[in-house]
């Protein structure tokens, strides 16, 4: 089997970027890290990309009259390196539609929260307000809408009594690089397959 085109949308240091990108170098992901894409030129992302010796685009918002050419952008360089697959490494922006309709089932997200619950900035900040037992980290296709789409795996850590947003940050994140590499692994194996809002095979129980 061939190996997967793997590009990375990622606005910040790059952490889940740079261990989907070892678990390549190591075998445990059958891809190769094609390309990154960042939207902040001063992103810890693009000195790891530059150690990886992987191109990166660099494409700001400011740098647009609007949104719709700033999704443009976005979308003829995303095609210029012809990806099998986009994981969003803590890539801080929503996705525009016309990028999702072009990868349809192709983009993949992490989120530090067991989805649909506490969408957006500061789940773990959520999670404790609300007063959950559990936190984690759900990997899914990404949708149209806000960390929405078919969950892929989820990894569940618990909530201490004297837990902080810091704290709890802390504890997801350690879980959330094997979670992450675990989802692109499986699609990298052409094992995953989308029926209408659940995704089967990452756990073989339906194959």
């Amino acid at each position: 089997m061939s190996k997967k085109r793997i590009l990375i949308f990622a606005s910040g240091r790059g952490s889940n970027a740079e261990a989907i990108y070892k678990a390549t170098i190591e075998d445990k992901i059958n891809g190769v890290v094609v390309g990154v894409i960042c939207d902040h030129k001063e992103a810890f992302v693009i000195k790891r990309a530059s150690m990886w010796k992987v191109p990166v685009t660099i494409i700001e918002k400011k740098n647009f009259v609007n949104k719709m050419d700033f999704d443009e952008a976005l979308v003829v360089a995303a095609k210029s390196y012809t990806p099998d697959l986009i994981c969003l490494a803590g890539y801080m922006r929503i996705c525009g539609a016309d990028l999702i309709h072009e990868f349809p089932n192709k983009i993949i997200n992490i989120h530090p929260a067991l989805l649909p619950s506490f969408r957006g900035l500061h789940a773990q900040r959520q999670a404790l307000e609300a007063g959950v037992k559990v936190a984690g980290c759900t990997v899914h296709f990404v949708g149209t809408g806000l960390d929405d789409g078919p969950i892929i795996t989820q990894t569940v850590v618990p909530v201490y009594d004297h837990d902080t947003e810091e704290t709890l940050s802390s504890r997801i994140l350690e879980k959330e690089h094997p979670t992450y590499v675990a989802a692109v692994a499986a699609f990298c194996a052409d094992k995953l397959t989308v029926s209408g809002n659940r995704v089967l095979g990452i756990h073989g129980e339906e194959n």
